[in-house]
């Protein structure tokens, strides 16, 4: 299916926020999708990934969650500035963040209202989970999300792990990791994985073997081909399920 993409400015709590916006070509309504980034930005992989979720007919919408900071991409060579980036963001506004595109988009014509699913990457995966938690989404799909489990360092940005705000959760989830992920320890995937069991969530944990951090994005040395095939045929059944039916 062809697909449009344009950049969209979206009136959010700080202002205006810019996504990526990107539109099937033909009738609809449509089921719609919010695609959060990795801590390094809405970049070029960012939008690819909005334009390939468009073409299997959704509207994708991937916003610009560093809209408050002047300088808000960092290289995949340059952690230390993404990271820099990434502390900047505050869990309460991150929520705000996301609703407003949850509403602008349910305010779109051509929309299924109610059929807005979020999938993130990174940073992305960790905001998708915090999403689900606060926010009437109809489906979430975290990638590698960071620190759903754990907080290193509490702070007043981030007050806790989004998974002791999972007894709000009322979407399906489908939550991917990989086994060699250095930042995302086994221990904290089983502790996601067994508190939402507790709490009777519809939740699938997916551990890819030989996976690393990052390993969907084909632009990053940790790019696992095999997993991130299988991952994107997983999220699309996932959407088709909860999202296209």
């Amino acid at each position: 299916m062809n697909a449009k993409g344009e950049v969209v400015d979206i009136e959010a709590p700080g202002g205006r926020m810019p996504a990526w916006v990107v539109r099937p070509q033909g009738g609809g309504p449509l089921p719609a999708v919010i695609v959060v980034q990795e801590a390094f930005g809405l970049n070029d992989h960012i939008r690819s990934v909005a334009d390939r979720i468009a073409r299997e007919g959704y509207l994708a919408v991937a916003p610009d969650m560093y809209y408050r900071s002047a300088d808000r991409v960092a290289g995949y060579d340059e952690l230390p500035k993404a990271i820099g980036l990434m502390s900047q963001l505050d869990d309460r506004e991150i929520v705000a963040d996301v609703e407003a595109v949850l509403t602008w988009i349910e305010a779109q014509p051509g929309v299924r209202r109610g059929k807005v699913g979020i999938t993130g990457f990174c940073m992305g995966g960790r905001i998708s989970f915090l999403a689900a938690c606060h926010l009437p989404v109809a489906a979430a799909a975290p990638f590698y999300g960071g620190g759903i489990g754990r907080v290193m360092m509490p702070s007043e940005r981030t007050p806790h792990a989004p998974i002791e705000d999972a007894a709000g959760i009322r979407a399906p989830l489908l939550l991917f990791y990989g086994d060699r992920d250095a930042f995302i320890p086994p221990e904290e995937v089983t502790l996601v994985k067994e508190r939402l069991e507790k709490l009777g969530k519809e939740a699938r944990v997916i551990v890819y073997p030989g996976a690393d951090h990052g390993f969907f994005c084909d632009e990053r040395p940790s790019f696992h081909e095999a997993a991130a095939q299988d991952a994107w045929r997983k999220l699309l059944s996932f959407f088709d399920k909860n999202l296209a039916s």
